[in-house]
């Protein structure tokens, strides 16, 4: 079980009622699962997109992205504008 640090952005933000928390999660899948008990931020995660320790995660089946320990996990809406 890995251990590290969710970072939420804009709306996720909003949500989650927190700039970021910490987490054990093998997983990306694992990780999203556990976030989304919190119906607001649920809502959100649907369309975001991840970055794990500044890399995309990309359209991969996010229960096959394991976190590495000490991992940062960067949840990011949309944006608008470019």
């Amino acid at each position: 079980m890995a251990t590290g640090t969710v970072r939420y952005w804009a709306a996720a933000k909003q949500a989650a009622g927190v700039a970021e928390e910490s987490f054990d999660a093998e997983t990306l899948g694992d990780l999203v699962t556990k976030i989304t008990v919190n119906p607001d931020l649920a809502k959100v995660v649907g369309r975001c997109s991840f970055l794990i320790n500044g890399s995309p995660a990309g359209k991969r089946d996010p229960y096959t992205v394991e976190l590495p320990d000490g991992a940062v996990v960067e949840v990011l809406p949309p944006f608008a504008g470019g």
